[in-house]
C-alpha cells in the first residue's frame, strides 16, 4: 500500500520549484507513495484540513505554531525545509546559507574588490545567516566594515516598492566606489540594481551586485544581468524525502538538521568586472576574461596589452595571488563547472567550449584545480 504524504511547499519560487524536483526524482526511484501537493505561495497559510488529515507523512516548508501543534497531535512524521527561522525540534534539511555567503564573498574578493555590502531582509534566519558568513570573509579583505542593509521582506511592516526604492538609494550613496554587494537572493539582486539605475551608477564598473538563487528569468530581467549562487535546492528536497521515507519506516532516532551545500556561482554581467585601480592590468584581465575560452597564451595576453610580461606576471600575482597562466585556466574552468552543471553536453564538448583542445588535458586540469573529475563533479552537483 502507497504511503500518503502532503508536500506544503510553495510553487512561485524557483527555490519552491527545484525542491520539488528533488522529491519528484526521489519518488520516482521508490514508487511507493501517493502524494497531495496544493499550488500555493510562501506565505500562504497551512490548508484547513491538515489537522483532520489522515495521512503517513508530510514535508512542509511553511511550518507555523499552528501546524506544528496539529502534526504533534498526530503524530503524523514531518521534515521540514523551512529556513525562515532558527533551529528546529523537528527533523529539518536546509541549505547551507553560510557557504551560500562565503561563495559570495570569494567571487567578490576574486575580482578585487575591498568594499562591500549587504543587502538582506530582516527577521529571516536564511538572510542572517548569509549576511554574517559573508560579512566574516569579506571584512579580512575589506578597508571597513561591510555596510548592512536590511528592511522587512513581508508583512504589515515591508515596505513598498517606491520607499525600498529610495532607501536603497540612500544607502549606497554612502560607498565610495568600487564597491560590491551581496543580495541576500536574487530579488533583493533586482532591489539593488534598479536602485544603482536610479542614480546613475554603473553595474558592474562601479558597484558589482551578486544574488542568490539563480532564478534564470529574473536574473536575465535585470539590467544588467544578475550573478547569482547556485543553491541545491533539488538536492534538499531530494534528502528531505530520504528523511520521511525513514522516518515513515519506522526510524525513531533524534531529529537533525542537514544542511546542502551550494553548487556554484552563475556569473553574469552584474560581477563581469575586475575592481582593480591600475587600468593596465584591469585591462589585461579584463581581456583574458574575454579571451581564455578561445585557448589563449599568455604571450598572446601579453601582446594584447600596455605592459611588459615581467609586469604583468608581477602584478596580477598581487592582486589576485595567482600567475596570468593559472588566470587563464581559473576562468576556463570556471565556465567549464557552470556548463557541467547547466547543461548535458558531454565533457569533450565542453572542454572545446572552453578554450581546450584536447579532452584528455581539459580532465587534468579540470581535476587538479577543483580535485575531482568532471564526470565526478557533474554527479555530486546533481545529488
Amino acid at each position: 500500500m502507497k504511503r500518503r504524504v502532503v508536500l506544503i511547499i510553495e510553487t512561485s519560487s524557483v527555490y519552491g520549484r527545484d525542491l520539488l524536483s528533488g522529491i519528484v526524482r526521489f519518488m520516482r526511484m521508490h514508487d511507493d507513495w501517493s502524494v497531495f501537493l496544493e499550488q500555493r505561495d510562501l506565505w500562504k497559510q497551512p490548508p484547513s484540513w491538515l489537522p483532520h488529515w489522515n495521512g503517513d507523512g508530510i514535508i512542509s516548508r511553511v511550518t507555523t505554531p499552528k501546524l506544528l501543534d496539529a502534526v504533534e497531535k498526530t503524530g503524523v512524521p514531518l521534515v521540514e525545509v523551512t529556513d525562515r527561522h532558527g533551529e528546529s525540534h523537528l527533523p529539518q534539511v536546509r541549505s547551507d546559507d553560510a557557504a551560500i555567503g562565503r561563495m559570495a564573498a570569494n567571487h567578490l574578493v576574486e575580482r578585487g574588490f575591498r568594499r562591500f555590502g549587504f543587502c538582506g531582509f530582516r527577521g529571516e534566519a536564511w538572510s542572517q545567516r548569509r549576511e554574517e558568513a559573508f560579512a566574516t570573509v569579506v571584512e579580512r579583505h575589506s578597508e571597513t566594515e561591510c555596510a548592512r542593509y536590511n528592511t522587512p521582506w513581508h508583512g504589515p511592516t515591508a515596505l513598498s516598492w517606491e520607499q525600498e526604492q529610495e532607501q536603497i538609494v540612500e544607502w549606497l550613496d554612502g560607498f565610495e566606489q568600487p564597491f560590491a554587494v551581496m543580495a541576500c537572493n536574487d530579488i533583493r539582486g533586482q532591489h539593488v540594481i534598479e536602485a544603482c539605475s536610479k542614480i546613475g551608477v554603473s553595474v558592474p564598473e562601479q558597484v558589482a551586485v551578486i544574488g542568490v538563487d539563480n532564478d534564470e528569468l529574473l536574473c536575465r530581467v535585470c539590467s544588467p544581468p544578475l550573478s547569482s549562487v547556485i543553491p541545491n535546492a533539488e538536492a534538499v528536497g531530494y534528502r528531505a524525502a530520504e528523511v520521511l521515507a525513514e522516518l515513515m519506516s519506522g526510524d525513531n532516532s533524534p531529529p537533525r538538521t542537514e544542511i546542502i551545500e551550494p553548487l556554484d556561482v552563475a556569473t553574469r554581467q552584474s560581477t563581469d568586472v575586475v575592481a582593480i585601480q591600475d587600468r593596465d592590468i584591469a585591462s589585461a584581465l579584463r581581456f583574458i576574461r574575454e579571451n581564455a575560452c578561445r585557448g589563449i597564451s599568455v604571450d598572446e595576453v601579453v601582446r594584447n596589452s600596455a605592459v611588459s610580461r615581467s609586469t604583468l606576471e608581477r602584478q596580477v600575482r598581487k592582486y589576485l595571488g595567482r600567475t596570468p597562466q593559472e588566470e587563464i585556466r581559473h576562468v576556463q574552468i570556471g565556465r567549464a563547472r557552470e556548463l557541467l552543471l547547466t547543461t548535458d553536453l558531454p565533457t569533450e564538448r565542453i572542454a572545446g567550449l572552453c578554450g581546450f583542445e584536447h579532452s584528455e588535458y581539459f580532465h587534468v586540469v579540470f581535476k587538479r584545480i577543483t580535485k575531482t573529475t568532471p564526470g565526478e563533479f557533474r554527479r555530486r552537483s546533481s545529488g
